[in-house]
């Protein structure tokens, strides 16, 4: 292992280390990893040597991203009588989430479209 991905995953660990603690501390109803992602995004936008450090970790963990899955497959294997039972819940989940994801995924490619369509034209 090299000194680079110790760097890197020790920052992305501390990152949501400190998104799961302040989410604790201040009994927000967001998920820690969540906020540690956030304050992580905030800080790469804010500082230029960072992305360097987090590159080799990131590039490993994604490249092993399968391997995240393993668990939420047993899960759905260990409680698939209950899936069984509330079938038609999960499935109107399933059918109406993934219908309104492509729709604001629709929506918001058309906003962006219409605003760099328009810097386009300005800026000629």
């Amino acid at each position: 292992m090299s000194p680079n991905f110790l760097n890197g995953i020790t920052l992305l660990l501390v990152y949501q280390l400190v998104g799961e603690v302040s989410t604790r501390l201040l009994n927000w109803p967001v998920p820690g990893p969540v906020l540690g992602m956030l304050l992580l995004f905030i800080t790469l936008l804010l500082s230029d040597g960072l992305e360097s450090v987090v590159e080799p970790a990131s590039s490993a963990l994604l490249s092993h991203l399968s391997l995240l899955f393993v668990p939420a497959g047993v899960g759905v294997m260990v409680h698939v009588g209950r899936i069984g039972s509330a079938w038609l819940p999960i499935s109107m989940a399933l059918i109406f989430g993934t219908l309104i994801t492509m729709a604001v995924t629709a929506w918001v490619m058309v906003g962006m479209q219409r605003l760099l369509g328009r810097r386009s034209t300005h800026a000629a």
